[in-house]
């Protein structure tokens, strides 16, 4: 994975744009830490294979980016992306990387399931 090229980001989420695509999204503050140390709040969460449709889709701030998506009744939103996969043309992979390389939070989306 490198590092989001916001513009490249842009141009997937406009492409998966008004058709059903598959959600995965994830999200977590070190759920398994509170093990090892007490004052570790657990927090987690984790949604995949979801199905969405979104009308407009966007990618925004200067690193970490927040990617938000409109949906007919609501609102996806995720925040503190840092990397994707830009080989994958298929899917829109995107994650977000603590500042010694652990994921944070993910959010990917795809035509077919993940």
């Amino acid at each position: 994975m490198n590092l989001i090229n916001p513009v490249e980001v842009q141009l997937m989420l406009n492409q998966l744009s008004d058709q059903e695509v598959y959600l995965h999204l994830e999200m977590t503050t070190g759920a398994y830490a509170a093990h090892y140390d007490s004052s570790k709040h657990p927090a987690a969460t984790f949604i995949t294979n979801a199905r969405i449709r979104y009308t407009n889709g966007s990618i925004e701030g200067n690193g970490p980016y927040r990617v938000g998506l409109k949906t007919g009744n609501g609102w996806v939103y995720s925040e503190g992306l840092t990397h994707w996969d830009e080989t994958d043309r298929e899917r829109l992979i995107l994650a977000g990387h603590d500042s010694q390389g652990k994921l944070v939070v993910a959010l990917q989306l795809s035509q077919t399931p993940f």
